[in-house]
């Protein structure tokens, strides 16, 4: 297996357990516990598909569900083949087969790019205006070239062999998402004596811990609390913890339906297992404890692989033990991207500089930072990323007073992490009718009571919280 990319010691995955798949016919290696997105990353595969209009080359922006952009087909037969799973979210096992979608003939050299060319050409609804003459020409030219083209990813065609089972359950308190607020909630409805569902989509409880090395609770690290924690409520029983469990709907009188993955992670299913679990879940109490997701930075050819999330990087190197890139770029408008940059720096990756937005900052990660040897550059910007299937260098320029962008400095890099600050995730509050107020101490929309809500409150209730990004 190449391990140019994986870092030794770093890394929550099995590596006395080596797991074999293929990518596009080739085959690569893992470790138990790797993701699609980190074993590929880790084997120096960047490239992971193609957008869907002009063909442009994408990468792995994210580590979680937010993913937009490593969009990937697994199975095989017409009748096995899933499209468009997120390659952040799809776990490797013994025999897995990915594949890349909208390119062609493949993913590295694809004809399709050539409408970048013509992209002046080609702007948003413009077959609506293009297509119009001659109209004989419609129905046994321009439809059938439109339909070719339009979505992503091939529909299986055959009937599906897999079953699926459905449950209808109650609780005391149903807890969607497993990161600290979550966990805290359950551990004290659970000690209470309350019957308690907790979701999580992810193959582990814990969130944003099993990604942070400096945190600690109750004396312990992030990651030790909580699997102390969660031991604790597996003991209980009166608690249920369901990882891979997605809670995807909100309805009235406290309903909320999950979806739990069964078999996707196993390479060989127990004969008659269902694939997946519907769950129907009628709760007195919901805790909402989605996290936070943090905001993209919009720049020129912000597309690229190689330019991701800041926190992103973080997991990947904390969680999978894997490096995105050799020498990294990072550009923030807050202080969590200084503690990405050194974790990168303590991992052996090279830290180039670390652009700030801001005209000021201070505090103790930003002299963290400046001690570290890392190059921290105030009041400035990124223009635009170069490279064609991989970034290689930046542009970033200086804020001027006026609000204007100074001379672009091109600066070598094969890593550029974006950080513009944290928006909480609240769509699952949002679909119960709830709404959002201005919280001006944390300076985000946090999850409030109306006099609507108010209103409806004996169709919908609920207990709501969020997870605190620190």
């Amino acid at each position: 297996m190449t391990k140019q990319y994986r870092i030794p010691g770093r890394g929550r995955v099995n590596t006395a357990r080596r797991v074999t798949f293929t990518f596009d016919g080739r085959e690569f290696q893992g470790y138990e516990g790797d993701t699609l997105a980190s074993a590929l990353l880790a084997n120096g595969q960047h490239l992971m598909g193609r957008s869907f209009k002009y063909h442009r080359p994408r990468g792995v922006v994210s580590a979680g569900s937010d993913e937009p952009n490593a969009l990937v087909a697994v199975g095989s037969g017409p009748a096995l083949q899933t499209p468009n799973l997120r390659a952040t979210q799809v776990e490797i096992h013994d025999g897995l087969v990915a594949i890349s979608q909208n390119r062609f003939p493949c993913l590295k050299f694809d004809l399709g790019a050539v409408n970048t060319l013509a992209a002046p050409l080609l702007p948003a609804g413009f077959y609506y205006k293009t297509f119009m003459w001659p109209r004989s020409f419609w129905d046994k030219v321009y439809e059938p070239i439109i339909r070719a083209s339009a979505g992503l990813g091939v529909a299986p065609t055959a009937p599906d062999p897999d079953q699926y089972a459905f449950r209808y359950e109650h609780c005391d308190v149903l807890v969607v998402g497993a990161g600290p607020a979550g966990l805290a909630a359950a551990l004290a409805a659970g000690r209470a004596g309350a019957r308690v569902i907790v979701a999580d989509e992810t193959a582990e409880a814990g969130g944003w811990l099993l990604s942070d090395t400096t945190s600690r609770i109750d004396g312990k690290t992030g990651a030790a609390w909580a699997r102390e924690v969660v031991d604790e409520l597996n003991a209980m029983p009166n608690v249920r913890l369901l990882t891979r469990c997605t809670a995807f709907n909100y309805g009235p009188h406290n309903m909320v339906a999950l979806n739990e993955r069964l078999t996707d992670h196993l390479a060989h299913p127990a004969v008659g297992q269902p694939k997946e679990r519907l769950w129907q879940v009628r709760a007195k109490e919901v805790v909402l404890a989605a996290g936070a997701l943090e905001r993209p930075l919009v720049f020129d050819g912000n597309d690229r692989p190689g330019v991701m999330l800041a926190t992103a990087a973080r997991t990947y190197l904390n969680r999978y033990g894997v490096a995105c890139g050799r020498r990294a770029i990072v550009v923030t408008a807050d202080d969590a991207a200084y503690r990405v940059a050194l974790d990168l720096k303590d991992a052996g990756v090279t830290v180039a500089a670390i652009a700030d937005l801001r005209p000021a900052p201070d505090g103790a990660l930003v002299a963290a930072a400046i001690r570290a040897g890392i190059t921290v550059l105030p009041n400035t910007t990124i223009q635009r990323a170069h490279g064609l299937n991989r970034v290689c260098s930046v542009e970033l320029a200086q804020l001027l007073p006026d609000g204007s962008v100074g001379k672009g400095h091109q600066w070598r890099a094969d890593l550029v992490l974006m950080s513009g600050g944290f928006t909480p995730s609240v769509h699952m509050f949002s679909q119960s009718r709830g709404k959002l107020v201005f919280d001006e101490e944390l300076g985000v929309y946090v999850p409030g009571q109306s006099a609507e809500r108010e209103r409806s409150a004996g169709a919908c209730r609920g207990v709501y919280r969020l997870d605190r990004v620190l």
